[in-house]
């Protein structure tokens, strides 16, 4: 939810320029008589892998783009996947894709090579079944070396003249061939692979080929696809799915493919299911599930006009106080259900239909807590690690491990705006303390471990948000402040089962007219005051990417993601319905991007937001479900001091007329006026987060 002292936009550009002078300044002056020598290229490409399923994964390729040429002012490096592999994000030059093609271009600052100059670029990507290199690449189309050794184009100057065919001979026809790659795939339940499909040369005209599936009626491929003269030999991308389906075992089909006049070939898909695993713990416990609803924020979210359509959408328990544990008795406006109580409700509805069911509660009273921000300081002081494993987490695990709960899937949202202060806070006083004494890497291993144990509490650790930790300097440094934290107090990685982001947050899930390669007028969307050098514009991208970076820090493959959208739809009459058309790169995302916050470090109340996705489970690969854990209506903080006996201060971010400060570039707060203390009821803010709803409701 807060926003992370780092490094300005100003001093980043300052610095990459000055990285660039000193490449240039360090570059030899060229002779006279080598100044037109012939356009070259070498490419040195290298990737680490990482599996997330049996016969699938991910990785990160890292390219060395070395000028053998001419000098050059700018550059466009092509080259193809070879065996069905797909691109997801990359850094460092302006990337396309289109199926098995990949091109990547020059930013401004790294165009230039002189002769013998070289740059780094990367991306990241996915593969089935394996990941082989590819082996062509062209820079301004031209083809480069790999690793010294260059490939030799089809029948060109080097090829012998005594393989050539005479003018009197015809060349024996070849057969023709379909091929797909990877001839086997695994696909998770309720997800989906993609494989490559192409012909072993260019037709002269289009082909159809024909996609049969037998086996296992959950897993699904198109009928056929369409392979065109211009694509055909580098093949398309064809997806495979799998339906959520209710029994436990593996599933497995073929998927033939065959087109007239041309050798066929087969798929063997495997079905991955999710519904046990090893632990007895199902892998996404929203698969197939229903949610949980809280009959008192139920009420009052009926209460306001129009709230009937979404009073009953799930939404999670806050347990922000030793009280809330216990909860308060009678009927008055500061009555409450404690834990046992919601506990026995949702035990009420499992019984009341049919199917799974998940409770959703949000653990949340770290000693210290929310050390960079005062609206949600917490009951307990720095110090009081032991108050919060003995009075808090212990008690919690003790109503949660009953055996009457047993049938219930429990989610716990563990510790919100913790760890990821401890990486990007640590200028703040409280949060260096925090630091220092280990009370929050204590506090969330402990939790991790006590709730872990119980066989159907699901743990998700929060880890922030894109615009939090997407800059290089925070992504991996969270990732480990993480895995230090689940292997604390005797608890290990296996009590993880996932992660959330964006909790309580306004970030959008997805801009749909610009992305993090976008360029205008030559200019990324990197360099605009809005994205200032972040590696990600939205929610889902920065989910998935941080997903495999926390699997190859040593969380398990199979760990899930959760994305809170109750308040990132920022629909309404404002929302823009195309890219801009500016050629200002400034001009240009503020004209494109729905998330309308007057600086994306905004957290408090933000005027203008929407409801976002509803809940639905599997919604993206990686992603476990969209859920509702901040209830849209519970403020996030006061808009003026209001003295209270639950530790939450006054913080200047929920005040309308506060200019800010440097983490929000002394901009308004974009706060809406007359808020309550946070987790408070504040129907003003719910009444405008269903008018610009997006989905809208209907």
């Amino acid at each position: 939810m807060r926003f992370p002292i780092r490094l300005s936009g100003r001093r980043k550009v300052i610095a990459l320029t000055g990285a660039s002078a000193l490449v240039v300044a360090g570059l030899v002056t060229l002779p006279a008589a080598i100044a037109h020598a012939a356009p070259g290229c070498d490419i040195t490409y290298t990737t680490n892998d990482w599996t997330e399923a049996p016969g699938s994964g991910g990785f990160t390729a890292s390219i060395t783009v070395k000028n053998t040429g001419d000098p050059i002012t700018s550059w466009s490096l092509k080259f193809a996947f070879p065996s069905g592999q797909t691109f997801t994000q990359g850094w460092s030059a302006n990337w396309t894709a289109s199926g098995a093609n990949v091109t990547g271009t020059s930013l401004s600052h790294n165009g230039s090579l002189g002769t013998g100059a070289s740059t780094s670029i990367g991306f990241n990507g996915r593969w089935t079944g394996s990941n082989p290199k590819p082996t062509s690449f062209t820079l301004n189309n031209n083809t480069c070396t790999t690793g010294g050794v260059t490939p030799t184009p089809t029948g060109g100057p080097s090829s012998s003249p005594s393989t050539q065919p005479s003018p009197s001979t015809s060349p024996s026809p070849q057969a023709r061939s379909i091929i797909i790659t990877p001839s086997s795939v695994s696909v998770a339940e309720g997800g989906s692979s993609s494989v490559n499909v192409k012909l072993s040369a260019a037709p002269t005209a289009n082909v159809t080929v024909a996609l049969a599936r037998s086996g296992d009626t959950s897993i699904s491929a198109p009928t056929s696809v369409t392979l065109t003269p211009s694509n055909a030999v580098a093949g398309v991308s064809v997806s495979i799915t799998a339906a959520e389906d209710s029994d436990q075992t593996n599933g497995t089909a073929t998927v033939a493919a065959s087109a007239s006049g041309y050798t066929g070939a087969s798929l063997a898909v495997t079905e991955i299911d999710n519904d046990i695993t090893q632990s007895g713990k199902v892998d996404n416990p929203y698969a197939g599930a229903r949610g949980y609803v809280n009959p008192e924020w139920s009420a009052k979210a009926a209460s306001v006009s129009g709230g009937n359509r979404v009073s009953n959408v799930s939404t999670a328990v806050w347990l922000d106080r030793i009280a809330a544990i216990a909860g308060t008795s009678g009927s008055s406006s500061n009555g409450s259900m404690g834990l046992a109580a919601h506990l026995d409700e949702a035990l009420r509805q499992y019984n009341a239909g049919t199917g799974p069911l998940v409770a959703q509660f949000v653990i949340y009273n770290l000693p210290g807590r929310d050390c960079s921000a005062l609206a949600s300081n917490g009951e307990l002081g720095v110090d009081e690690l032991p108050r919060y494993k003995s009075e808090y987490i212990d008690p919690i695990a003790a109503i949660m491990g009953q055996s009457k709960y047993a049938p219930l899937r429990i989610v716990a949202v563990i510790e919100i705006d913790s760890l990821p202060n401890l990486v990007t806070n640590l200028s703040v006083a409280k949060c260096a303390t925090m630091n220092s004494n280990g009370g929050y890497v204590k506090g969330v291993g402990y939790a991790l471990n006590k709730l872990g144990a119980i066989s159907n509490v699901y743990n998700y650790i929060d880890s922030a948000h894109h615009g939090w930790i997407g800059w290089d300097t925070n992504f991996g440094p969270t990732a480990l402040k993480l895995k230090e934290a689940a292997v604390a107090e005797g608890s290990t990685v296996n009590n993880v089962h996932g992660f959330i982001t964006n909790t309580a947050n306004y970030s959008a899930l997805v801009e749909p007219y610009f992305t993090i390669n976008t360029s205008v007028n030559g200019t990324s969307v990197r360099q605009s005051k809005w994205v200032d050098w972040n590696y990600y514009v939205d929610e889902q991208s920065f989910a998935q990417a941080f997903r495999s970076r926390l699997v190859t820090e040593g969380f398990n493959s199979n760990i899930g993601m959760l994305i809170d959208t109750s308040r990132n739809g920022w629909g309404g009459a404002n929302r823009p319905t195309a890219a801009s058309t500016s050629t200002s790169v400034d001009t240009f995302v503020n004209q494109s991007r729905i998330d309308r916050r007057i600086h994306a470090g905004n957290w408090c109340n933000q005027s203008g937001a929407g409801m976002g996705e509803r809940p639905r489970s599997a919604p993206a690969t990686g992603i476990d479900a969209y859920v509702w854990v901040k209830p849209p209506g519970e403020s996030d903080g006061s808009s003026s001091l209001i003295p209270n006996n639950e530790g939450k201060g006054f913080d200047r971010m929920c005040d309308p007329t506060y200019t800010g400060n440097g983490l929000n570039g002394n901009n308004l707060t974009g706060a809406l006026p007359n808020a309550p203390i946070s987790g408070a009821w504040f129907s003003a803010q719910f009444a405008e987060l269903m008018a610009n709803a997006y989905p809208p409701l209907s």
